[in-house]
């Protein structure tokens, strides 16, 4: 059997150390050939040592060489990484804008894409749907509700499928009232009911933001009209995705909230071996729950929708300041609920640009980030 040769890109976040524990399991199945980190000499060095890659590709400013491992840097070195002859598929995990570069240059180059970073699509889908159409490469999605709409996609005809039905945990807050949620700190967005996840999508889920964002990239995933992808709150995380088929039927993906599970799919797709995650197991659920989600305490949800139907280069605004707004709460300098003030006016304020190239939607998002971070300023000064 020949192995699959994979490059891991943000190998030191949730998604990257879960992709590892997967290649640890199937060492059989997977050669590593090259990771990427930001900061992390710690975890690289780990990686270099068990896996034995022969590049390594850093993203920030680190000092770092080592014999026998071609060491790369910045953007270029995701980009050389990401089209090497020897490399199968590209897992694609790094955080922020900058996974839009690796994944253009691995479907050029005919690889498999395992899509782990929302920007790409959020921001940049029209323009990395058309390069995918015109190249041999493919994404396969990671997120688990892609993942999932995915795999039932596979089993119906198109003409069939009238919705596609996202499910979302609701997050830390989601029986908060808006008055609660003025009072909340740090710590407590953190405590996700659910999955263990990085910081920033944490908060995003205890926003809603987070399946806004995902509502965006099933749009371009999928193909379908906006007013056929809807979020159902969904407290268990069992069900991490449904079609309503025109018939009337519902069809359901189910699973113990496990983020190895879509990423080894995405990695033997269409093939299915077993995994290092336990069976579900329905009798010891129990219960299934399902709510409409509620706009008016999460409006950031609701946003997500209209900036899609606006178009242009309003969507990679609006991701663009909600990282700003996350970060600066992250970071102390503004309440839970500054982080949808933030975005609002950064949207607001925004003159869109329809039709737009990839380097409009760069601009667009360097604009978005300098707005946000004056109307995080402006917010400090309030408090202060």
């Amino acid at each position: 059997m020949k192995k699959i040769n994979i490059a891991l890109l943000g190998a030191s976040g949730s998604i990257g150390q879960n992709t590892l524990e997967v290649l640890r399991f199937h060492k059989d199945r997977f050669n590593l050939i090259a990771v990427s980190v930001h900061r992390n000499i710690k975890k690289l060095e780990e990686i270099i040592q068990e896996f034995k890659p022969r590049y390594a590709v850093i993203t920030s400013e680190v000092n770092y060489s080592k014999k026998d491992i071609k060491i790369l840097r910045g953007i270029d070195g995701l980009k050389e990484v990401a089209a090497l002859p020897d490399v199968d598929t590209v897992v694609v995990a790094t955080a922020g804008t900058v996974g839009v570069f690796p994944t253009i240059n691995a479907l050029r180059s005919g690889k498999r894409v395992a899509l782990a970073n929302k920007e790409t699509l959020v921001s940049f889908g029209g323009i990395v749907k058309k390069i995918e159409s015109e190249s041999s490469g493919e994404i396969i999605p990671v997120d688990s509700e892609h993942s999932a709409i995915f795999q039932l996609f596979t089993r119906f005809e198109r003409e069939e499928i009238q919705d596609i039905v996202l499910t979302a945990s609701g997050g830390a807050f989601r029986n908060l009232s808006r008055e609660d949620m003025k009072r909340v700190t740090m710590e407590d967005a953190l405590k996700h009911p659910t999955w263990s996840m990085g910081k920033k999508i944490t908060v995003d889920s205890a926003t809603l933001m987070n399946k806004g964002l995902e509502v965006i990239e099933a749009y371009w995933l999928f193909s379908m009209d906006l007013e056929h992808i809807k979020v159902v709150i969904h407290p268990q995380s069992i069900v991490h995705g449904m079609l309503t088929l025109k018939d009337g039927a519902i069809v359901a993906h189910l699973s113990i909230p496990d983020m190895k599970i879509p990423i080894q799919y995405a990695l033997t797709y269409p093939e299915r071996i077993e995994s290092p995650v336990k069976n579900l197991d329905l009798t010891e659920i129990k219960k299934l729950e399902f709510y409409e989600p509620d706009y008016n305490r999460f409006p950031l949800l609701k946003l997500a929708y209209d900036v899609l139907k606006d178009g242009g280069t309003m969507p990679a605004v609006m991701n663009a300041s909600n990282e700003i707004a996350v970060y600066a709460f992250l970071d102390g300098k503004i309440g839970f609920l500054d982080i949808e003030r933030v975005v609002f006016q950064t949207v607001e304020k925004h003159k869109i640009i329809y039709n737009p190239s990839l380097h409009d939607l760069l601009e667009a998002d360097k604009w978005a980030r300098e707005y946000a971070n004056h109307l995080i300023q402006e917010i400090s000064k309030e408090k202060n």
